[in-house]
């Protein structure tokens, strides 16, 4: 089982992608994609084509994403996060990976054991989990690692025959 963590952005697209070795969950790759064209289309267009690309070259069995968050006081911002998610969703739907969703306190809670764990808390949890010698960064990776962990740790807890 491989499963591809991605962290929406339009300026930084964070991604991580874990595999089942050994009875074990693994790092097997990990990084960003940051698109730097000079206006939304460009943009978007970057990270399909860079995404297109991480996709054919780790080919995940499943794709694990953040739900989209809109703050009362920053819609703009979750309007612009909607598009980078629209074109990540497309993308794995045109290569037939199956996408899950999870809201950012169900990750959290999954992984640390808390819906308002810091960032910080988040980091050295994935950290532990993965066996890894230096917290995950930037953040964006740690989230990314961090929605992938959590579609691990749910599929693990749910019964044989109920995926």
């Amino acid at each position: 089982m491989r499963i591809l963590g991605i962290d929406p952005g339009l300026q930084v697209t964070g991604y991580g992608l874990i595999a089942y070795v050994a009875s074990n969950w693994q790092l097997t790759e990990a990084g960003v994609i940051r698109p730097e064209g000079r206006n939304l289309p460009e943009r978007l267009a970057e990270l399909w084509h860079g995404l297109e690309e991480l996709l054919r070259e780790t080919c995940p069995d499943v794709l694990a994403i953040e739900e989209l968050y809109s703050h009362y006081a920053h819609p703009r911002t979750a309007v612009l996060m909607a598009h980078a998610r629209g074109v990540i969703l497309t993308a794995s739907a045109r290569m037939g990976i199956p996408v899950v969703s999870y809201a950012a306190t169900r990750i959290k809670k999954t992984i640390a054991g808390s819906g308002h764990a810091s960032k910080e808390q988040m980091q050295r949890v994935i950290q532990a989990e993965l066996g890894l010698a230096q917290l995950p960064e930037p953040a964006d990776v740690a989230d990314a690692l961090a929605c992938a962990l959590c579609h691990a740790f749910v599929q693990r807890s749910r019964p044989q025959g109920k995926r």
